[in-house]
This record gives structure tokens, sequence and C-alpha cells, in this order.
């Protein structure tokens, strides 16, 4: 099996992205999943192009996107992707759209076709906080759940593909008020793994109460 693992670069005056940070120590093969990697570029549009390319040159079975998500306390398997654009801040090139559709002829929304729940409770099992996302935002990270998303609708319907939050890292929390939630860059890295290991296992996700009540 190839998974392609995308990683966006630092953005909002960070000095990193422990998102890509962690991508950076995924091995080339784990087991028997072969692991491809992009960097994909913190801004609106070219983010999508990036990964669409990728996909298009690497041909995976599937395909997950991994962003920062400041605040949260673990690891976070995105559930959906909405087809809206409402950037609180600017991207990386100035860019900040306000209540655009990311795909005006698209779908008001798309599901995540990975198996969100067995990754979320493999990741757990590997000693790593973890739980499932019921959004992903409005910035560049929802724009590209749901570009790639569209674009394997379109072109790949046989490749699965979804999104996975990661908290900021110790350094970055370390400049903020506490307390703010971190993990390790290592730790989300074997987060990552686990994840990878349940997109593998698992073609279709599992019956398990990982929604919330608010």
């Amino acid at each position: 099996m190839k998974i392609l693992l995308t990683a966006f670069d630092p953005f909002g005056g960070e000095p990193l992205n422990p998102a890509l940070e962690a991508v950076i120590r995924i091995p080339s093969a784990i087991g028997g999943i072969q692991v491809a990697k992009q960097e994909i570029p913190t801004v609106f549009c070219k983010s999508i192009r990036v990964a669409a390319a990728a996909i298009d040159k690497e041909k995976p079975d599937a395909v997950l996107c991994i962003g920062q998500a400041g605040g949260r306390h673990g690891l976070t398997p995105e559930r959906v992707a909405i087809n809206i654009d409402d950037a609180r801040i600017p991207d990386n090139e100035g860019n900040q759209p306000i209540d655009r559709p990311i795909c005006p002829d698209g779908p008001p929304a798309y599901f995540s076709t990975l198996p969100i729940k067995a990754m979320t409770q493999k990741i757990r099992a590997a000693g790593i906080p973890a739980s499932v996302s019921n959004s992903a935002g409005t910035f560049v990270c929802n724009h590209l759940m749901y570009g790639v998303l569209h674009h394997l609708a379109l072109c790949h319907p046989h490749i699965r593909g979804g999104f996975l939050h990661v908290p900021y890292a110790p350094g970055q929390a370390a400049a903020r008020p506490e307390p703010t939630p971190c993990l390790g860059v290592r730790d989300i890295a074997l987060g990552i793994e686990a994840a990878l290991a349940a997109i593998a296992e698992y073609r279709c996700d599992i019956t398990a109460a990982e929604g919330k009540i608010h």
C-alpha cells in the first residue's frame, strides 16, 4: 500500500509547523506501507494545486493531509470539510478570503473517506492523545481537505483521503500563556504512524462512540 502524506509549511509567524516537522520524521516505509511525502504551502488555491499534482504523480492508495491546530490537546482526525473559506488571518501570500466558496459548483461538504475512528483508537493505543474532530476550521486546512477530496471524487474515486490536525510543539507553547497544550514532535510522528497503520488495516471504519455533545 502507498500512502501520500502532505504537511503545511509554517504560517502565522510561527518558526515551525509541527505537522511538517513530524512528517519529515516518518520513515519512507513502515511495514508494508510505502510513504510518499509532499510539503504544502499555506496558501489558498495554491495548496490544492500542489497536493493535486502530488496525487496525480504518486498515484497513492490513500492521502492523509496533516496540519497544525494550535490549542488542541491531541491528534484529531477530521470528519468533514465544508465548502467555505473564511480566513481570520492572511495566508502566507497575504490572501484573506471571507465567506467565499472553495468550489462554487461543488457540494456543501465532503466527508473523510479514511477510517477516522479506527485511526483515533490506534493513535490512543500508541499512547498518544487523540479524538475525532467535527470541524477542520475555515482556514487553509479545511480548504485543502475539501480541495483534495473534491479532486479525488472527480479524478481518482478509488483513492481514499482525509485530514489530521496536530497540536503545537513545546517550543510554540512555551511562547504562549499557560496552560497551552502541546505535544512533542516525536510523539506526533508516532501518532501519525499509528494513523497510517489504521488506514492500511481498515478499508471501512469501525463502529465506535467517538462523537461529541457539543
